[in-house]
């Protein structure tokens, strides 16, 4: 009970202390997290951002950025070299002994605090009113959220067309690791309407085995690109040749555009529904 009440008032710190109001919007930025990299220059905020960690590589341009580590371990001499006048972290990417030596530096922070994809629109106006920048972020939430109801229309119908709901997302096929619940992928899924064979695992990325796969009986695989090359998938694919989704060639690659909290996740799943809508 007392471990509870010590986690939930360490939340509450992180939640309470996590953003901070300006006089002037800040103009130098330090992004600790790929995703919150990624959500600024998607927003057009590139010349604000001061530094980033040696793990944000979306969009190419932002590997030209200052680095200051990784984003588990920033370097705070580094942070401080930057002179930001604000640090970007996000929950779940950085730790909270990172937050609070920041902190006692005097450099201010804001904490994105979104985890899951239906979030996102929302994290982006937050963040939007903490950089001075409200009616632009409030217009991109609102695109991000008629997309997501706009390719869950799109996938429902294609779906419903021929009966096909239960899909599995290949991350990584030696040894077979899928996506599962609280995954942005597994997020992707359900906000399309589809069912993931994985959803009720008890780990985000389960291990399957072959005959596992074959009992649950998906009806389209998805690979993802972004992790492996497409001479591996093949031979599981043939593996799985008992499965009417191999029979029928419902086998699909896709790119990583579903690995990230950020907008780009909105491309992924326009991928996912351009597949479906080959079936």
């Amino acid at each position: 009970m007392k471990i509870v009440k010590s986690c939930l008032i360490i939340m509450l710190i992180w939640i309470i202390s996590a953003s901070v109001a300006f006089a002037a919007p800040p103009m130098r930025i330090v992004s600790l997290s790929p995703a919150t990299t990624e959500i600024l220059y998607d927003l057009g905020l590139e010349n604000r951002i001061a530094a980033v960690t040696s793990f944000c590589d979306y969009p190419q341009r932002a590997k030209n950025k200052p680095k200051v580590g990784g984003f588990a371990n920033p370097s705070l001499e580094a942070i401080i070299a930057a002179k930001p006048d604000l640090v970007i972290m996000m929950e779940g990417d950085n730790p909270l002994e990172a937050f609070n030596k920041i902190k006692r530096m005097g450099i201010k922070t804001h904490v994105f605090h979104a985890k899951r994809l239906k979030e996102l629109p929302q994290g982006i106006r937050e963040l939007g009113g903490v950089l001075g920048i409200q009616d632009r972020a409030n217009r991109r939430a609102a695109e991000i959220e008629a997309l997501f109801s706009s390719y869950a229309k799109k996938a429902q119908q294609a779906a419903a067309r021929r009966g096909y709901r239960k899909v599995v997302f290949v991350i990584q096929a030696v040894p077979l690791v899928v996506a599962g619940p609280g995954t942005i992928i597994d997020d992707a899924l359900q906000i399309l309407g589809l069912q993931n064979i994985a959803a009720d695992s008890h780990v985000q990325y389960p291990k399957y085995s072959i005959e596992e796969v074959v009992r649950r009986s998906p009806d389209v695989i998805f690979f993802g690109q972004g992790s492996m090359s497409k001479k591996v998938p093949k031979t599981l694919i043939r593996r799985l040749d008992s499965l009417e989704a191999v029979k029928k060639g419902h086998v699909y690659y896709t790119s990583e555009m579903l690995y990230r909290l950020t907008p780009k996740t909105i491309l992924g799943m326009e991928e996912i529904v351009t597949h479906l809508n080959k079936i």
